[in-house]
C-alpha cells in the first residue's frame, strides 16, 4: 500500500506508482461561438465590398440622371458606329417627324358658322387672313353641319389635306377635329362649332407653326 492511500481504503482505490491523473481545463464554448460569428460577418462584408467595386468599375447602371436627379434617356448605340438605325437590345430609335413646310398663304380656307351666334365666321376669316391664310367662302354652315358640330370646330377637306393643310390650319384652332370628304379641290373648310370661343392666341399659333416646320427628334429611351 502506498503512503498516499488513506487508511482503510484499499483495493481499487489504492494509489500506486508515480503517475497521477491530470484535470483538463474546460473549453470556453462561448468564445468559440463568438469567433465563428465574427468570421461569418467579416466574410459577408468582404463579399459586399467586392460587388460594389465591380459595379463601380463596370459603370453601374446604363441609366443617366439629369441635373434634377431624375433618370433620363440613354442615347441609342447603333450597330453602325455611334449612330445606328437600332438602339440598344435591337430596339429601333424613334424616327423624326416629317416637317410640314406648307405656308398659310398656300392654303385656301372656307370659314363656315355652325352655331346660332352670328358674326363668328366673318371674324374668324378676318383673323385668319391677317395671319397669312388665303380666304375662300365665308358664311353659314350647310344643313349637314349646322348646329351639329359640338366641339370647337371641324376641319373638312379632301384626303390629301390630312398631312399638310389640316396640320397647318389646326395650329390656329387646337382641339378642332378633322374629317375628309369626296372633294377633289385643294381648299379646306373650317366649320366653327358650338364650343368655339376664339382662335388660338397668335404667339401660340406661330410657335406651333414653327414646331411643324422644325420638329424635334424624339430621343430613344
Amino acid at each position: 500500500m502506498s503512503m498516499l492511500t488513506p487508511p482503510g481504503m484499499g483495493g481499487k482505490y489504492r494509489i500506486t506508482g508515480d503517475v497521477y491523473p491530470r484535470m483538463r481545463r474546460p473549453r470556453n464554448r462561448r468564445r468559440i461561438v463568438v469567433v465563428a460569428i465574427a468570421a461569418v460577418v467579416a466574410l459577408g462584408l468582404a463579399g459586399w465590398g467586392t460587388v460594389q467595386l465591380i459595379d463601380a468599375f463596370s459603370g453601374g447602371s446604363e441609366k443617366k440622371t439629369t441635373a434634377a436627379g431624375k433618370p433620363g434617356c440613354v442615347p441609342a448605340k447603333g450597330g453602325k458606329g455611334e449612330t445606328g438605325e437600332k438602339g440598344e437590345k435591337g430596339k429601333p430609335s424613334a424616327p423624326p417627324k416629317a416637317p410640314v413646310t406648307l405656308k398659310p398663304a398656300q392654303i385656301t380656307v372656307n370659314v363656315y358658322n355652325a352655331t346660332p351666334r352670328g358674326g363668328l365666321a366673318k371674324a374668324a376669316a378676318e383673323e385668319l387672313k391677317a395671319r397669312g391664310f388665303t380666304i375662300g367662302k365665308v358664311g353659314n354652315a350647310t344643313a349637314d353641319y349646322d348646329k351639329k358640330v359640338p366641339g370647337a370646330g371641324l376641319l373638312l377637306g379632301a384626303p390629301g389635306a390630312v398631312k399638310g393643310p389640316f396640320s397647318v390650319l389646326g395650329t390656329q384652332l387646337p382641339g378642332a377635329k378633322a374629317k375628309t370628304d369626296t372633294r377633289t379641290t385643294a381648299d379646306v373648310d373650317l366649320i366653327i362649332g358650338t364650343a368655339y370661343t376664339s382662335l388660338a392666341p397668335r404667339p401660340a399659333a406661330e410657335k406651333a407653326l414653327t414646331t411643324l416646320a422644325n420638329p424635334a427628334r424624339t430621343p430613344a429611351c
